[in-house]
């Protein structure tokens, strides 16, 4: 990807309100990604915002470090994104250097606040430049605190093998509507099947407009994230419901099995994408908006899904921005709400049926202890341990408890952070 000085600078600065809204504020890069002035932007210059937007958090950790060393003060907040987005652009996007410092002095120069900066944007980036690029060292990708926590967990050598994936991009992967034309999907789209049925692709650009989306032959999910849903077994006729069902990737799986799906979630607003999917694969659920945790219906299922609000650590290939801004206090305050959820799941689970609670979190708190504290108080659940290599989890992932810890080395290629954990309830 080579973007020339003479490629101008709306992207550039749309970059810049993109790396502000992801470090400001959870979900903000996604609420930026889809306002109206980024939307504007010819779809070259949107690509190459989000390309510099997305490398600029991967590469944050080892870039604020080579800043810290050049800078005696800390600078306005948009004078630290310029430099950052000046070094992502020569040392990771083959941006020339000229060309990275040129359109960095030159959007400073073009806001009042950063303007009085020029002079040190110039002085901070050569200096850099002449440095080289930081160094790599996978300690450096994450806030030293998740460093922290992921070495007492597993150690210093799987702390460093997690947060080596942080900055790697990652392939798209797919979940198909019939797992029996896998082979016939991989050829058209140029993709590998993975143990369990995930397609996965090289290709790049807009989804909507790749061989079978408006047919409905496929939705986008990540490997690790389809792994919960399968775990449930289910059978065509079954009833199955998915609490915190939204986007609804797994709610898919579930319908496309042959369950008959009620989809819960308290968002409206994400229902109704929900909705819009199930719509394009030609597949039903009864959608229900409401908080699961106090959902007023006495119905009991087949099969029960939970996959809880969380960190999201475990999501950071595609979303690198959830480690800058997670807070510590976050893993303890949402662990209440996943209890909270979990017995509300068990209630909604038939006698002799099944519950999988999953989160897409690297902490032990939003999943193994989950897991302890939930069949301390809940004796009418017992843990239906998973076999290896099941619903197509990799060997290392699963646990001596029979749990599993979906870490993003443990597929080659990388997979999304997940913990997963079933249970049946006894009659």
């Amino acid at each position: 990807m080579n973007h020339e000085l003479n490629d101008g600078l709306p992207a550039r600065e749309a970059a810049l309100n993109l790396i502000d809204a992801a470090l400001s504020r959870r979900g903000g890069l996604d609420e930026a990604a889809s306002a109206h002035g980024f939307r504007f932007l010819e779809p070259r210059e949107r690509a190459f915002a989000r390309a510099l937007a997305m490398a600029t958090l991967r590469r944050l950790g080892p870039i604020d470090r080579a800043l810290s060393a050049k800078l005696q003060r800390e600078p306005p907040p948009r004078v630290r994104n310029l430099l950052r987005l000046g070094a992502v652009q020569a040392f990771y996007l083959e941006v020339p250097a000229f060309a990275a410092v040129a359109t960095s002095v030159e959007l400073a120069g073009a806001n009042k606040a950063s303007r009085p900066f020029k002079g040190l944007v110039n002085a901070v980036l050569r200096g850099l430049l002449r440095d080289g690029p930081p160094s790599d060292d996978p300690e450096h990708l994450a806030p030293p605190w998740l460093i922290s926590r992921w070495t007492s967990a597993w150690g210093v050598e799987t702390a460093r093998a997690v947060a080596s994936e942080i900055a790697k991009e990652p392939a798209t992967d797919l979940s198909l509507k019939d797992p029996a034309l896998a082979e016939s999907w991989a050829e058209r789209l140029e993709g590998e099947v993975l143990p369990g049925g995930t397609l996965r692709l090289a290709r790049k650009g807009d989804v909507a407009a790749w061989p079978g989306f408006e047919e409905g032959g496929w939705w986008v999910q990540d490997a690790a994230a389809a792994i919960p849903a399968r775990l449930l077994n289910v059978k065509p006729g079954e009833t199955a419901v998915d609490l915190c069902a939204a986007p609804g990737g797994k709610s898919l799986q579930l319908a496309a099995a042959g369950a008959v799906v009620t989809a819960v979630d308290r968002s409206a607003a994400r229902l109704e994408r929900l909705t819009d999917n199930f719509r394009r694969m030609a597949l039903t659920a009864e959608v229900v908006a409401a908080d699961a945790g106090a959902w007023d219906d006495t119905r009991t299922f087949d099969a029960v899904l939970l996959d809880a609000p969380c960190s999201a650590t475990g999501t950071f290939r595609r979303h690198p921005d959830v480690l800058w801004a997670a807070r510590p206090g976050d893993v303890a305050s949402l662990a209440a709400v996943q209890a909270r959820l979990l017995d509300a799941a068990a209630d909604r689970t038939r006698p002799g049926g099944r519950l999988v609670y999953c989160v897409c979190s690297l902490e032990p708190e939003e999943g193994e202890a989950q897991v302890e504290a939930f069949l301390a108080r809940r004796p009418d659940m017992r843990l239906d341990p998973v076999t290896a290599g099941e619903a197509g989890s990799p060997a290392a992932s699963l646990t001596t408890r029979g749990t599993l810890r979906l870490l993003p080395h443990h597929l080659e290629g990388g997979q999304d952070g997940f913990f997963a954990a079933r249970f049946v309830r006894q009659d």
